[in-house]
């Protein structure tokens, strides 16, 4: 019988699938995100680890509890950070991420599910300037 623990998991990772627009802050979107699973203690870090800089810190993320399998409240990362506080949306927003950086700013991710099949277009349009199209028509699922 073959086993894997989650330090395997996560040194078979692909690199991050984000894209974050030249002008967050304008747009319904900042950016869109496309995780590789649905496990929210294995993205958020990884999602953490490996931001863009010029952007801040993730101090907090405010996540769609239908698009992650557990609610968290807080998720380890990588040491020497500690944790990141999480919650998740009082309503049901799917498809969506808040993360709140350093210095009160807030990105709104779209979260592409991981077994889309297009996942790299909508991750683009939700990363595109001028880009008014909500999480769910950017999925085709409005």
């Amino acid at each position: 019988m073959s086993t894997s623990n989650s330090s395997d998991h996560v040194q078979d990772r692909q690199p991050l699938r984000l894209s974050i627009s030249a002008r967050p802050g304008r747009d319904p979107l900042d950016g869109g995100w496309w995780p590789q699973s649905r496990d929210l203690t294995v993205e958020l870090p990884d999602l953490i680890s490996h931001f863009p800089n010029g952007h801040g810190r993730v101090v907090r993320a405010v996540y769609s509890p239908p698009d992650w399998d557990g609610h968290e409240r807080r998720v380890p990362l990588p040491l020497p950070r500690g944790y990141v506080k999480v919650g998740s949306f009082p309503k049901d927003d799917t498809h969506v991420i808040d993360l709140l950086m350093t210095g009160s700013k807030r990105l709104r991710l779209l979260v592409v599910p991981p077994g889309a099949e297009d996942g790299d277009a909508a991750v683009t349009a939700a990363s595109t300037v001028g880009n008014t199209r909500s999480a769910a028509d950017l999925l085709g699922i409005a």
